[in-house]
């Protein structure tokens, strides 16, 4: 199942309308502490494969996964896919675009 990514205005009437998706930020530490999506969880790229158990509860729901720009965030995805999450969505653009 290919799931559709999703853009910054989306995210962002979602989380207006009260919603509380899945967010995972997959940044550097230096970096969430500078700028974060409110209630994003930081888990750094590097580490993503250590913390796989940690989100199994999560493989049958939607994560977003983002990053600085929307790379990491894809190798992210990727990987998840890889991994049995079948609902993981990419922030095109990343904070950037968030902020933007």
């Amino acid at each position: 199942m290919t799931t559709t990514d999703i853009t910054a205005d989306e995210l962002k009437e979602r989380l207006s309308k009260g919603e509380t998706p899945v967010i995972i930020d997959v940044r550097e530490p230096w970096e969430y502490e500078e700028s974060r999506i409110e209630g994003a969880k930081n888990i750094p790229l590097g580490s993503l494969p250590q913390q796989l158990d940690d989100l199994e509860d999560l493989k049958d729901q939607e994560v977003i996964v983002q990053c600085r720009s929307g790379a990491r965030s894809a190798n992210a995805k990727a990987f998840l896919q890889q991994n049995g999450f079948n609902q993981v969505r990419n922030l095109l653009g990343g904070i950037l675009a968030y902020q933007g």
